[in-house]
């Protein structure tokens, strides 16, 4: 969701330009900064941008320069000529053009009249706010192109673990068988054969991954299914995810491999990556 757009009119007396950045957020956070003449509009700037954009924390600003003869700022004659008056009094003899000076910086010297927003200026902040919307969801959908193939290729980089994980288990089975003779020589008992058949084959079965590779493939086909198929499906991608953590995280506690264990690791930081940049998708 990160991105930024901007637009920007030259009308005959000002310049006006809207910029709009976004960040990553599981929600709407949307900000706007107004100068005080737009401030009547600020509700349909808001459901403008929420409608294209959706997600994100959203800042928008919008500048106005001013470069004709308009201007909302005027000196406050009366003011001003009571601030000289008074320091004549205090000063006689004291020069005009320096009290001048000294009184336009005076308290209330200057004021600011509100400008009334005409009909044929919204339209064109309308306008320019649509082309920073648009330049934002082209910047978003760069990013999503982007976004896209690094997905694919760390659910493939997962699943490429999860064989090499597949590659280890025969090894990991006669390692536990090992283990658990050389434990009953060291007791120094006989040993009941069938029985430890029976144990070793209780104890296998307790860490048999079949079901959750079976389960994490499914969701690794699901999470490109749905990233390929839906549009807004950053939250049902993110609920992947965790689904995904749950399974690789069981592998991980049944794995009893160093081996099987560090491909596990490896497996969880491909996740986790994904994770970070799902919450860049809508």
């Amino acid at each position: 969701m990160t991105g930024f757009g901007r637009g920007m009119v030259q009308l005959p007396s000002k310049k006006i330009t809207v910029e709009i950045k976004s960040l990553n957020s599981k929600n709407l956070d949307l900000s706007v900064r107004l100068p005080q003449s737009y401030k009547e509009k600020e509700l349909e700037i808001r459901n403008a941008i929420a409608k294209v954009l959706e997600r994100g924390k959203i800042e928008c600003s919008v500048f106005i320069e001013v470069n004709g003869e308009e201007t909302a700022t005027v000196i406050n004659g009366p003011i001003v000529l009571s601030y000289i008056s008074q320091m004549k009094k205090i000063i006689p003899h004291a020069d005009e053009t320096e009290l001048m000076k000294m009184a336009v910086r005076m308290p209330d010297a200057l004021k600011t009249e509100r400008l009334e927003l005409d009909e044929e200026e919204w339209s064109h902040i309308q306008h320019v706010l649509m082309e920073a919307l648009s330049n934002i969801q082209e910047f978003r959908l760069q990013e999503g192109v982007k976004l896209g193939l690094d997905f694919s290729q760390r659910i493939e980089n997962i699943r490429s673990n999860m064989s090499m994980i597949a590659e280890l288990e025969e090894e990991r089975i006669t390692n536990v068988k090992e283990r658990l003779r050389q434990n009953l020589k060291e007791l120094e008992v006989n040993i009941d054969e069938s029985r430890y058949a029976q144990e070793v084959i209780y104890y296998i079965e307790k860490l048999d991954i079949n079901e959750e590779k079976v389960r994490l493939t499914n969701h690794l086909d699901y999470f490109l299914e749905t990233m390929e198929a839906e549009e807004n499906c950053g939250r049902k991608l993110g609920f992947i995810g965790q689904e995904m953590g749950r399974e690789i995280n069981t592998m991980g506690s049944k794995s009893n491999h160093a081996g099987m264990q560090k491909i596990v690791v490896q497996m969880k930081d491909e996740l986790e990556k994904i994770k970070e940049q799902v919450l860049n998708v809508l």
